[in-house]
Order: structure tokens, then C-alpha cells, then sequence
């Protein structure tokens, strides 16, 4: 059976003394679900985050990482230095990264390499832009965004990918892809995978939804059938929205 997962994506916000409010917020509100619960603060907050939470059913992951063990990145993080705080979960592929910091299919597929080179589950981000929609090319952009970073990996090591579909155009932005339109996308998605892998491996994978997931639209965005979650932005940073979300299955 798929994990049903609902990821906080805090993205630049929260200094430390705003992470520890949020966080302890976070416990108050902390119910148990059946949902996989995670918080993704920034790099330099994640150690505090990890040990504030230890004693939690809410994990700890990371916004992104560099494909390098080490070397001269000056600013860059690698995937040893997230294991060593705690993390095992990375996302990777989100739109503002691709869009802001030119991050190519090419370049992510370097990065979910060295994720499993450490053993470290992945939030993979696909989605397509408001222009690729209204062109009908939605289709094809996702579909080659997960072909061109994720399509090398063994059946095996796919297992340990969870996709998130996140319409760019519903980012940050109020608009939401309705119900139909996120269920539409997310069958598609595993349909594509399938196609690739098989039946089995596609009916294994959590796809996410990500865009604008508030507290009044997840029950319905999270009852279709391929939906299994939310990566979630702006209501993230609200304890008492996160976990009404959380709990919308």
C-alpha cells in the first residue's frame, strides 16, 4: 500500500528563534495520523529542527543538496553533511530551483545519483508552466522531466522516489489545480512510470500534490485516487494549517 505523506516545504523563511516557536507550535498541534509528516527548514536550522523532533513521528528533511561528497562548492551542502544532522529525505527538482538557479534534468539526475549512492529518499519535483498548459504540452513536460532524471534508475532503486506534481502556475500564486485536474496529472504520472517500469512498481510510488494546498481544498485534493499527499508551501508555516492538512485523509 502507498504512504499517504504531507511535506512541509518552509523554502527561505524562519530564522532559528522562529524555527524553534514553529516547531514547538508544531508538537502542540502534533496529532498521530496516517500520514507521513515531514518539515523541510532551512540548512541552517535543519540540526536544531532534528533534535527538537527526535522524539517525534515528524521527520526532518532537506530543500535541496549538491551531487559532490566534497570538494570547492563554496556554498553547497552534500549529501554526507545532511546524513550527518539526521536527514534521510531530500527534495530535489522544485520549480524555483530550476527556474532561479538554472538546475537542468541533467544536473538532477547527478543529484538523485548521489541520493542513492547514501541511501537517501527522494522528493522529486515535476510540473509544468502556466504557457505549457494553456499549449497542451503538460503532458509532454512532466513526462520528460521524469524520464530524462529518474528513468536510469533499476526498479529497484526507484522504490525509493516519491514524485511531487507541482503546476508552477499554482504556486505561490492562490490558484490551485482542481481536484480533476491534480488526479488527471497524477494518474498520468503513473501511467508513465509503469510504461517504463511496470504496473507494480507504478502502483508503489507516492505522488504528491504541490500547489497552493490549503486547509479548505486538501480533503478533496487528497481523496482522489492517485493523489497520496501534499508537498505543502505557504501553510506550512502555520502549525494549526499544516496539521489540518495532515489530517485530511
Amino acid at each position: 500500500m502507498r504512504k499517504h505523506i504531507v511535506a512541509g516545504n518552509w523554502k527561505m523563511n524562519n530564522d532559528l528563534a522562529q524555527t524553534q516557536l514553529l516547531i514547538t507550535e508544531l508538537k502542540r498541534a502534533n496529532k498521530t495520523s496516517e500520514a507521513e509528516v515531514m518539515i523541510a527548514p532551512s540548512f541552517t536550522n535543519l540540526w536544531p529542527a532534528f533534535e527538537s523532533l527526535r522524539e517525534t513521528n515528524i521527520e526532518v528533511i532537506a530543500q535541496n543538496m549538491h551531487f559532490a561528497d566534497s570538494g570547492a562548492y563554496t556554498g553547497e551542502v552534500s549529501p554526507g553533511m545532511l546524513k550527518s544532522v539526521g536527514v534521510k529525505t531530500v527534495i530535489l527538482g522544485h520549480s524555483e530551483r530550476r527556474a532561479y538557479f538554472n538546475e537542468t534534468d541533467a544536473l538532477l539526475a547527478k543529484k538523485v545519483n548521489a541520493a542513492q549512492q547514501h541511501n537517501m529518499r527522494v522528493i522529486f519535483c515535476v510540473g509544468e508552466a502556466l504557457a505549457d498548459r494553456k499549449a497542451e504540452q503538460h503532458e509532454t513536460v512532466v513526462s520528460n522531466q521524469i524520464k530524462n532524471a529518474l528513468f536510469h534508475l533499476s526498479p529497484e532503486d526507484f522504490g525509493q522516489i516519491v514524485l511531487a506534481y507541482e503546476p508552477v502556475w499554482a504556486i505561490g500564486t492562490g490558484e490551485t489545480a482542481t481536484p480533476e485536474q491534480a488526479q488527471d496529472m497524477h494518474a498520468f504520472i503513473r501511467k508513465t512510470i509503469a510504461n517504463r517500469y511496470n504496473q507494480q512498481v507504478a502502483n508503489a510510488v507516492s505522488i504528491l500534490y504541490g500547489g497552493s494546498v490549503k486547509p479548505t481544498n486538501a480533503k478533496q485534493i487528497f481523496a482522489k485516487p492517485d493523489v497520496d499527499g501534499g508537498l505543502i508551501g505557504g501553510a506550512a508555516l502555520d502549525a494549526t494549517h499544516f496539521f489540518e492538512i495532515v489530517n485530511a485523509f
